[in-house]
């Protein structure tokens, strides 16, 4: 959904028509078919946004501490992260945050990159280096940015903020450009997903009270 919106610019235009501005200045996109796009992190998220991108006809890299047998048959090309950077026009991150991944994106693989690269955050906040990614729109090499997530969500996200004054000036700087997209986390709001987490949550409770190990693998009751 970032990835249309962004190209096509509908917030954009949705705004508009509203006031009566039918004009398509600005407006113009890129057709999203024969892209190449890199996906870090293939996960369960990652695999499906992979087959996604593969049924859009696009050309799909990825990079993975393992590549996935299933994907590769798919047609996903796994590679190091670098080449990935290199030769991708569309970069989508679903990897966990850990030591190794923190920062992942910051001034150095961003320089890998392609000019006007299209930069996709709906994992975790601190995979990029926010400043650094900021530098990178100043100067073009990022040409579209979408977040889902940001590294001092804590202090925004999930509040209505609209009658205060933010002191965050990273974020407000991050908005302040026309070609960044960010949205309040909520790339898992779906009513199927909400109920998914509360039959998951009720299911290590009973097991929890049976002394039992929860019925899904990493679930844990604190």
């Amino acid at each position: 959904a970032m990835i249309m919106t962004l190209n096509r610019k509908t917030h954009k235009a949705y705004n508009r028509v509203r006031e009566q501005n039918f004009s398509l200045q600005g407006l113009l996109g890129f057709n999203l078919h024969g892209k190449t796009i890199g996906v870090i992190g293939t996960g369960n998220i990652g695999k499906a946004f992979c087959r996604i991108m593969l049924g859009l006809g696009c050309k799909v890299l990825a990079f993975d501490l393992v590549a996935n047998k299933e994907l590769e048959a798919a047609g996903v090309q796994f590679l190091p992260l670098i080449e990935l950077l290199q030769e991708s026009d569309v970069i989508s991150l679903h990897c966990p945050l850990n030591e190794q991944t923190a920062h992942i994106i910051n001034e150095q693989t961003i320089g890998y990159m392609k000019p006007n690269v299209m930069l996709i955050n709906t994992g975790r906040g601190k995979l990029i280096h926010t400043k650094d990614v900021i530098t990178a729109l100043k100067s073009g090499r990022i040409g579209y940015l979408g977040m889902d997530v940001y590294e001092q969500e804590e202090k925004l996200f999930f509040k209505d903020l609209s009658a205060d004054i933010i002191q965050d000036d990273t974020i407000q700087r991050l908005m302040s450009f026309p070609n960044v997209l960010v949205t309040a986390h909520q790339a898992f709001f779906t009513q199927e997903a909400l109920d998914q987490i509360a039959e998951t949550t009720m299911a290590s409770i009973r097991s929890f009270s049976k002394n039992e190990l929860p019925e899904t693998p990493g679930a844990l009751v604190v």
